[in-house]
């Protein structure tokens, strides 16, 4: 059994107020495998205070100072690897694979990606005779889900650090113990006292006193958008900044030019990657009314392969859903897309067959889904698909954005012209077309109810700093 039933707070582990602990359940045993520390707004006062009282020494660090320590960071969580690919698999169910290419190689990518970025990041501008300066906002609260333990964890820290802003984390209680093993890696990296602090608890009894601390000046968060509202408003107290990163229901587009069977593994990687478990899943694809039939035996073909199963079996691609309660949620809307009218053309309630133990789930396809259908509308969070027919290029356009959420979009096709225009008419955060890849310094973040602000390189250390004009400072 794996404790961490203590606080660290100010560059040490320290009893939690509480003294009560949270079990971390395995999601493919159904088993506690680990215990954290449950904080409550006492541990929350002690790391604000821990963070507020460096905050204007980090603020003030040299640049480069800054740069070489998310450098050590980055060499000790390369340290840390099998740690870390073995806890995630642990507290997330993320096939150890997955856990290695997808979770534990992002978290690395942000601290050196953030290192690099401050080379040539401009924190100071000459404007006539005036300076106009960027500095780090001040003491942060984090706020982190559980579906990325170390990607969306580490984007945070990278950019705040990088900013110079102290913070204070809240990880998801449902994994937690990738950020204990974070400390340490701050620890060992030699990160100043009071530049990280983390409060394992849930958010009634850590995140909501973090997001009305008077001393927090910004609150950065990853989640659902019931949260974001309830950070947001609270937040509004006394004006703190906020940077949200929410839901998607993000639309994957087929232009008739496409070749099918390279478009339908894109839509199957795009549903069950993570088990669905990703704001930015593709979970309607959009294909011509001539070719939904062939395009459909392509897809059925394609998802009937995904291996699903103990994430520590050798060839599973995907793994179980985080807990019972997701594993419900799924099952509800599965039903729910039944009880509307779509077709189950594949997958469906139930668990996997010889799958008894663990929140495992059915790769699952509607069809004859209408764009209004709750399933086409509402962010499930699990490998589930609503296949949506269109008839030409601006009814496709239409259905993609008829949605409150604008978080990711995907087009697939052979048209450059085409696929530039469809690119630039998803009301979307981030487009990729035929499954392009980019640089981790371009801007990642939504339109709609997807969020407010961008996160990842420049963009993301942006999120952490205030603008200051002074005028007459060359005259």
């Amino acid at each position: 059994m794996i404790k961490y039933n203590q606080q660290f707070i100010n560059g040490e582990w320290t009893d939690s107020a509480s003294s009560k602990t949270i079990e971390v359940i395995n999601p493919a045993t159904e088993d506690v495998f680990a215990t954290v520390a449950a904080g409550n707004s006492e541990d929350v006062d002690k790391a604000v205070a821990a963070a507020h009282s460096v905050y204007l020494k980090f603020r003030n660090t040299p640049v480069k100072e800054r740069k070489e320590m998310l450098e050590r960071i980055a060499d000790e969580y390369e340290k840390r690897k099998d740690d870390l690919i073995e806890t995630i698999t642990n507290e997330l169910g993320s096939p150890l694979s997955v856990s290695e290419k997808s979770h534990y190689n992002a978290g690395l990518n942000h601290f050196r990606t953030a290192a690099e970025t401050l080379d040539t990041f401009e924190f100071e501008e000459q404007r006539d005779d005036a300076l106009i300066v960027k500095e780090s906002i001040g003491v942060a609260g984090l706020i982190t889900p559980w579906n990325f333990p170390t990607n969306q964890t580490a984007l945070k820290l990278s950019a705040a650090f990088a900013a110079g802003s102290p913070v204070v984390l809240k990880p998801s209680e449902e994994t937690p113990v990738t950020a204990c093993i974070l400390a340490e890696i701050f620890q060992a990296a030699g990160v100043p006292k009071g530049v990280f602090n983390l409060v394992n608890g849930d958010g009634e009894n850590v995140g909501t006193p973090l997001s009305e601390h008077p001393d927090v000046r910004m609150m950065s968060f990853t989640g659902s958008g019931r949260a974001g509202k309830s950070i947001m408003e609270k937040a509004a107290a006394d004006f703190k900044k906020v940077a949200l990163e929410l839901g998607g229901k993000s639309p994957l587009i087929v232009l008739d030019d496409a070749d099918l069977d390279d478009a339908a593994a894109s839509a199957v990687n795009r549903v069950v990657r993570n088990t669905g478990q990703v704001c930015t899943a593709g979970t309607r694809t959009l294909i011509p009314a001539e070719q939904k039939d062939k395009f459909l035996k392509k897809l059925k073909k394609k998802i009937s392969t995904v291996k699903v199963g103990d994430p520590r079996a050798e060839g599973i691609e995907v793994g179980p859903l985080i807990s019972k309660k997701q594993f419900d949620r799924v099952q509800s809307y599965i039903e729910k897309g039944q009880e509307e009218g779509a077709t189950l053309y594949h997958g469906g309630t139930g668990k996997p067959e010889g799958l008894d133990t663990g929140y495992f789930v059915k790769p699952t396809i509607f069809t004859e889904v209408d764009n209004s259908m709750t399933i086409a509308q509402e962010e499930i969070f699990g490998p589930v698909m609503s296949v949506i027919t269109y008839n030409d290029l601006e009814e496709a356009i239409r259905i993609a954005n008829d949605t409150v959420y604008g978080l990711a979009g995907y087009v697939v096709g052979k048209n450059k012209e085409k696929l530039q225009y469809v690119a630039r008419s998803i009301e979307a955060g981030t487009i990729s077309i035929n499954d392009c890849g980019g640089p981790s310094t371009l801007p990642f973040g939504g339109y709609k109810q997807s969020g407010i602000g961008r996160e990842w390189g420049d963009y993301g250390i942006e999120e952490f700093l205030e603008v200051k004009s002074i005028k007459g400072y060359f005259s």
